[in-house]
């Protein structure tokens, strides 16, 4: 691949778009007073998460490809974004539990305890900036790539 300047940028959207979208949850009290509906809601995370993975790759297929782009081509491009979004999980987690909701692992381990889901320390193993970080970095490659892999099937296209 001769350049990775769309992959950089699409990548960028994305973390801002995710801290948006963590600021967001925020303001809407899933990281406090609504904290019992922040399993459900925090999963319409993959909507927005989709459409820009799909901006990204038509932009890919327009501006790099010249309107012509393989189902490989395309996979390579998510995978590049996603690999990127990846490593910057670290400071993106950073972000979220220092200035976005640095009140989060604490009011999810209380709620956690609370509705019997977990004991002490179970929640504080699970809930805090290293186990998310951790989490990251496996959740990010597995869900950039599935997602990936099933919009490249819709953007490749073989001739204009």
């Amino acid at each position: 691949m001769k350049n990775i300047k769309t992959e950089i940028k699409w990548a960028a959207i994305f973390i801002g778009m995710a801290l948006l979208w963590m600021w967001l949850e925020r303001i809407a009290g899933l990281h406090d007073v609504h904290i019992d509906k922040h399993a459900l809601y925090t999963n319409f995370f993959a909507i927005p998460a989709t459409i820009v993975v799909v901006f990204a790759l038509l932009d890919k297929r327009r501006n790099d490809y010249n309107g012509i782009m393989s189902y490989k081509q395309s996979f390579i491009s998510g995978a590049i974004i996603t690999l990127i979004i990846t490593l910057f999980n670290p400071v993106s987690q950073y972000i979220i539990s220092h200035f976005i909701t640095p009140d989060y692992f604490d009011n999810a381990i209380k709620y956690a305890v609370n509705a019997g889901e977990m004991t002490r320390p179970e929640a504080e193993e699970y809930f805090n900036l290293k186990s998310y970080i951790m989490q990251g970095f496996v959740g990010t490659p597995v869900m950039g790539l599935v997602t990936t892999a099933i919009v490249s099937i819709f953007v490749k296209r073989k001739t204009k």
